[in-house]
């Protein structure tokens, strides 16, 4: 609307955090693990069912992306309720290198799927699109599977997990 006030982006950060989602760890792995890394996120999505594509946003900077970019593949790692510090760990600052050393995983469609996760995605790199601050990449789902537990949710700056049954 012309001559309408530009939103604060501050507002807009708080206001799409009122929308509950679960929390994802994206990992990737060059060849024979080298290249390996991964980032925590949450603007992830499932996108067409013909064909099986799914889709992650990726801040600019994010240290993940020039390896998805490299490596042509990448997996969602869809976490548990009990796995907020393993969210911590691939949001933090930590060499990319560093951040699969110690944790339990195995390599599927040649991308590093979590152990523990309540659900998984391995996806081809199919196309990565500029979005803002964001680029968005869009992946053909080449493997899935599913884990137990309960999800780990993120909503208005925290971790939750759903209340007990």
């Amino acid at each position: 609307m012309a001559g309408a006030p530009e939103p604060d982006p501050e507002l807009f950060r708080e206001v799409f955090g009122r929308f509950a989602t679960g929390v994802a760890v994206i990992t990737s792995a060059g060849a024979d693990g080298i290249g390996s890394g991964g980032m925590t996120a949450n603007a992830i999505c499932s996108l067409s069912l013909d064909p099986l594509l799914a889709l992650v946003c990726f801040e600019n900077r994010a240290r993940t992306l020039p390896i998805v970019r490299q490596t042509g593949g990448f997996a969602i790692n869809l976490l548990s309720a009990d796995q907020r510090e393993l969210a911590r760990v691939f949001a933090s600052k930590l060499p990319e290198s560093e951040k699969l050393e110690g944790v339990p995983h195995a390599l599927r469609d040649g991308v590093p799927v979590l152990a523990g996760v309540v659900a998984w995605a391995t996806c081809e790199l199919r196309e990565l699109i500029p979005g803002g601050d964001h680029t968005i990449a869009i992946g053909n789902v080449i493997g899935l599977g599913l884990g137990d537990g309960e999800p780990l949710l993120w909503y208005a700056g925290r971790y939750h997990t759903l209340p007990a049954h």
